[in-house]
């Protein structure tokens, strides 16, 4: 890896009051900026510019910067969480741009993400997709069985494994040219369709999540391969298809 070196870019930053409002993209001039900081990082550093010139600073997502939680979801040079592969925005560092670059930062774009405030999307409409079946029953009163001791093929338990690697950032939905969230709802019910635990609550599952998404107003599947793509964890389209296979199933019954 080379040394780090600074460089000057110029960025355009979607600003929007509140999602009633009619927002445009503004230009800023950033100099000095680390190729070892982070896409975040770089972000801050500019905020801190315009509080010192008594401008209101970016209002942007973010919480854990280490690639887990995907809050930092932000749409950078026309790709999900910008110019790199398998990795979140707050996981982008400014090497991969060059001194002078025009950057161009906006937020997700999709009807069921409304702008909260210019990089700040509200995607509470994936938390009521998870409420309405992304869950096992348990019973936890003191005679629950050990899951170790529940024999699972090694197979089937690597897929579940890698279905729940989802993180629910909402790269999919931003990229699909459909706005849809078939790869996240996919993973959500691969995860526990390959497992005896989800069994029980499989068909009311499948079919109260794909009611939620829909009422939720996402499009639907076309198949263009972009979501598996863009997602940070590399969710295969693979999860879609078995869960359209679970809902047929659950369809006929």
């Amino acid at each position: 890896m080379s040394a780090a070196k600074n460089i000057n870019i110029t960025l355009k930053i979607w600003r929007q009051k509140d999602s009633k409002a009619k927002g445009q993209l503004e230009t800023y001039k950033l100099d000095n900026v680390s190729t070892a900081s982070s896409f975040l990082e770089m972000l801050d550093q500019l905020n801190e510019q315009l509080v010192s010139e008594r401008k209101e600073p970016i209002a942007f997502d973010h919480d854990c910067r280490e690639g887990i939680c995907g809050m930092c979801s932000l749409y950078i040079n026309g790709r999900a969480h910008g110019p790199d592969t398998g990795i979140t925005t707050c996981q982008l560092h400014m090497r991969m741009f060059k001194d002078g670059d025009t950057i161009y930062v906006e937020p997700w774009r999709s009807r069921a993400f409304p702008v909260i405030k210019d990089l700040v999307v509200d995607r509470s409409a994936f938390d009521r997709i998870q409420q309405a079946g992304g869950f096992v029953s348990v019973n936890t009163s003191g005679r629950t069985m050990d899951a170790n001791a529940i024999p699972i093929p090694k197979t089937d338990a690597d897929k579940s494994f890698e279905a729940a690697a989802c993180i629910g950032c909402g790269a999919c939905v931003a990229t699909c040219k459909n706005g849809s969230a078939m790869l996240f709802v996919g993973a959500k019910v691969s995860q526990y369709a390959l497992l005896p635990q989800g069994k029980v609550e499989a068909t009311q599952r499948v079919l109260n999540m794909v009611r939620q998404m829909d009422e939720e107003g996402f499009g639907n599947c076309t198949n263009t391969g972009a979501c598996e793509i863009e997602c940070p964890k590399g969710i295969s389209l693979e999860n879609i298809a078995r869960m359209n296979r679970e809902y047929l199933k659950a369809s006929m019954k």
